[in-house]
């Protein structure tokens, strides 16, 4: 199934959610926030999201600095 990660095209099983997602790229969840078709999904509810066909992500990582 074809879904948009930062405006990329990626190919990703049916049925995958955007905490399976995260976690098969090895991202530390607490340290991104996700844009899911143009809303910011809350962590808690990644779990609940399954991905559907042309769907949206945008991964915004949090970076320290001064």
């Amino acid at each position: 199934m074809r879904i948009i990660v930062n405006g990329k095209d990626e190919i990703v099983e049916k049925g995958m959610t955007i905490a399976k997602l995260i976690a098969l790229k090895k991202i530390n969840p607490s340290s991104v926030i996700i844009e899911y078709n143009q809303t910011l999904a809350k962590r808690k509810t990644w779990d609940n999201i399954i991905l559907k066909e042309n769907d949206s992500l945008e991964i915004l990582r949090f970076v320290g600095g001064g």
